[in-house]
């Protein structure tokens, strides 16, 4: 290669990859100022409504109209980047991080603001259209606070309060009235309020002749709740009824907390990655690592612009996506080596190896983005936020570590600055043939002479006994009434309350304080020294859960967090779950059908059963809690574990079509499979180290709301990349020999030559 051009080359790479980093740090602190933190990250709470018809028969309005009526009143609060999400055809997700007073939140977000104004007798004289629009603010008389209303139409209000001062002293009285409820009566309020008690209705004052002009509402309020009276009634009344049926609680001592620390170990968990790339791949691993770099910052920057909120779930979807975005990388690296062994130039083992990579990648990257999408439109509340950062990843790892990562690469190879430095992409020089001398391929791998399909029904046998001791299990726990599987308040309803301490908290002393209350918990859990968790089988209502966690802040310091689930919801939840799963397997067995055969597509659904019933049996074996979090983790791993198999199962199909015999008999099937799993075995096992990093520093260093999730991942990967050497390639093998199905027309193979030969001085 020309001098001038090879500089041109090396100048490209070198310029491109400062370009990167200079990118990355001049716009990195942007993309954190654009960066929403979830309620589970700075505290707050998150409430589904249920929402019905304020008068039974009538229809419900339509739900966006009930969202924006909703949304503004969220704005009386004052809080920033509130969510709001219509689910159904009558439920109102609402997600509001950073809220101090919650009492507050819940009160001004479920009231209808329906005001009225009525007489002694409960009759309606009027309701809030007599008010101009926005004619309601905070105003002083006589130095008290209230709440002055401009008056729409004077003259109808004349004649309204010229009717009320006729009624007679002691009936001449207008009251004004926030949410009347049929039953409710002035007379049995305004005892209330004479026993010293607070009344339902705002305001009760004399009318003594009529009122032609604005008019003011006093009831001793303070300047706070005149002014959020006033914004109530310019928001306008909600024509709906909303019952509360799920709740989640964080404190904001807590969610920081848990913040801090799944940061600190996702860092860990990349930098591990990263070191990982470079000690097995060489100056490939430089290039991975500059991609990994960028991955990252485009998935914050690409979430961020959407108006992504980063949750927990979310976070740990980011991390595992780093084993994902690597794993592109090292299926074309995988590929390079391959060629490199056979004895093909630096330039044209590149070329090709990037070559026959791609349509692995796509297979691989495309069932995940199935998955990612079947959580996206099937999915609620944190499985929705954890399949929109999968599809951001996917899309990341395809521009990213696809295209750019190859032109990357190409640059410095083109540049002939490679040519004589193979051992730079990982390979052993020992193992690589000498072309001068004609000398064939004689390395095919580590693992050439292992009998792959022979070995399997031991480990099949292994699985099986995992799967038989789970049933047992399952079995004696049922009927002897623990419940078949331990089953969080996600699924079967209840109250889980987490008790944070800055001291060591002892399980036994925190049942104690629950009993006294008059609760019977049905489960305390300690996760580590200074969290507990208490589950209660029964939905408490907003009056215990308050007079609960005043007891406990006294006691421990730190208030607690609290979930709520309504049995409507975990029933909801069961059913969603089953149904998400079984819509994830439809669209891959179509998928790897359409795109493979559909004896691979079979194999490939059991290997996917398999790894789901692993993961299930393990959680029943040792009765740990399953919850929504393990939702997100089965459809990742029905879009992760895929890829293994699918790796594996490319290379089948490649030996398979460039057979050179007409008929391939049992012994031949044989062969392929033990060939296709000793070429990708290094591939998988790296892969799943690479995924599994991020993991383990999760677990370990992690915080404790998502040991669930990264815990069931661990074993989902393990079991997924288990499957994919010894269930799906056997489950393919037994399928070919029994079944035999029809074998699409073998390709013209055109045979294998070795690169031209280097001669020093001549062609070098």
């Amino acid at each position: 290669m020309k001098k001038g051009t090879r500089t041109s080359r090396l100048t490209v790479f070198v310029v491109t990859v400062v370009a990167i980093f200079a990118m990355i740090g001049i716009f990195a602190q942007d993309v954190a100022k654009n960066t929403t933190l979830g309620l589970d990250l700075q505290g707050g709470f998150e409430i589904v409504y249920q929402i019905s018809p304020l008068q039974e028969g009538k229809d419900l309005p339509a739900m966006s109209a009930v969202a924006e009526s909703v949304s503004k009143r969220i704005n009386v609060l004052g809080v920033s980047e509130p969510q709001i999400l219509i689910e159904g055809n009558d439920r109102i997700r609402v997600q509001l991080a950073g809220v101090k007073d919650q009492e507050e939140a819940r009160r001004v977000i479920s009231s209808t603001a329906n005001l009225t104004f009525r007489d002694v007798n409960d009759n309606l004289l009027s309701d809030a259209s007599i008010i101009k629009e926005g004619g309601a603010s905070l105003g002083y008389e006589n130095g008290a606070p209230v709440v002055s209303l401009k008056i729409a139409d004077q003259a109808k209000f004349a004649e309204i309060t010229q009717k009320v001062s006729e009624m007679g002293t002691g009936n001449n009285i207008m009251i004004v009235w926030l949410d009347y409820e049929d039953g409710d009566s002035y007379v049995k309020e305004a005892a209330v309020a004479q026993a010293g008690g607070e009344a339902k209705y705002i305001s009760a004052a004399q009318v003594k002749s009529a009122i032609s002009g604005d008019c003011v509402i006093s009831g001793g309020f303070t300047e706070s709740e005149a002014r959020e009276l006033a914004e109530l009634i310019n928001s306008g009344s909600l024509p709906v009824k909303m019952t509360e049926i799920y709740s989640n609680v964080v404190s904001a001592d807590y969610g920081i907390g848990a913040f801090n620390k799944t940061a600190t170990a996702g860092i860990v968990g990349v930098a591990l990655v990263m070191v990982f790339m470079l000690v097995v791949y060489r100056f490939a691993g430089v290039i991975a690592d500059v991609m990994l770099a960028l991955y990252i910052f485009a998935v914050f920057a690409i979430y961020g612009g959407m108006g992504g909120v980063f949750t927990l779930p979310g976070i740990a979807a980011l991390v595992l996506g780093v084993g994902m975005t690597v794993d592109a990388n090292i299926i074309t690296f995988e590929r390079i080596k391959d060629e490199l062994y056979a004895g093909r130039s630096v330039q044209n083992a590149v070329k090709e190896g990037q070559s026959t990579s791609f349509a692995t990648i796509f297979d691989a990257q495309f069932t995940t983005l199935l998955a990612a999408l079947i959580m996206y439109i099937f999915g609620t509340g944190a499985v929705k936020g954890f399949a929109t950062m999968l599809m951001v990843t996917v899309f990341c790892t395809m521009v990213l570590n696809v295209y750019v990562s190859r032109f990357l690469v190409n640059q410095i190879v083109k540049s002939g600055a490679l040519d004589n430095k193979k051992t730079w992409f990982g390979v052993k020089q020992s193992n690589i043939p000498d072309v001068a001398k004609r000398q064939e391929q004689f390395y095919f791998g580590p693992f050439k002479k292992v009998d792959f399909v022979g070995k399997a029904k031991y480990f099949i046998t292994t699985s099986l006994i995992i799967l038989a001791a789970a049933v047992v299990m399952i079995c004696v726990n049922g009927f002897g009434g623990k419940g078949a599987l331990n089953l969080g308040i996600d699924f079967s309803s209840g109250t889980k309350i987490t008790v944070t301490s800055n001291e060591t908290l002892n399980t036994n002393e925190v049942r104690s304080d629950f009993e006294a209350l008059g609760y019977k918990p049905s489960r305390v859990q300690a996760s580590g020294d200074k969290v507990v968790y208490v589950t209660l089988n029964q939905a408490l209502e907003q009056d215990q859960l308050t007079s609960i966690k005043e007891t406990l802040t006294a006691k421990y310091g730190i208030e607690p967090n609290d979930n709520v689930v309504t049995p409507v919801v975990g029933r909801e939840l069961v059913k969603n779950a089953i149904a998400l799963s079984l819509l994830a397997w439809v669209a891959m067995l179509i998928y790897i059908t359409i795109r493979f055969k559909w004896d691979y597509a079979v194999s490939c659904i059991v290997a996917l059963v398999h790894d789901v019933a692993i993961v299930l049996a393990i959680f029943a074996i040792f009765r740990m809690e399953i919850n929504i979090e393990l939702i997100s983790v089965i459809l990742a791993i029905i879009g992760y574990s895929i890829n293994n198999s699918i790796v594996v199962f490319d290379r089948v199909r490649e030996s398979v079509v460039e057979s050179r015999k007409p008929k391939l008999t049992n012994a031949d099937y044989k062969q392929i499979v033990n060939d296709s799993l000793d070429k990708t075995l290094v591939r998988s096992v790296f892969s799943s180290i690479t995924t599994l990093l991020p993991i383990i520093a999760l677990l370990l260093m992690g915080s404790g709301a998502i040991v669930t999730f990264n815990f069931a991942m661990f074993i989902g990967l393990i079991a997924g990349t288990f499957s994919s050497i010894f269930i799906a390639p056997q489950m393919w093998y037994t399928i070919r020999t029994h079944v035999k199905p029809k074998e699409k027309k073998k390709k013209k193979v055109k045979k294998e030559k070795l690169d031209e030969l280097t001669i020093p001085g001549i062609n070098d």
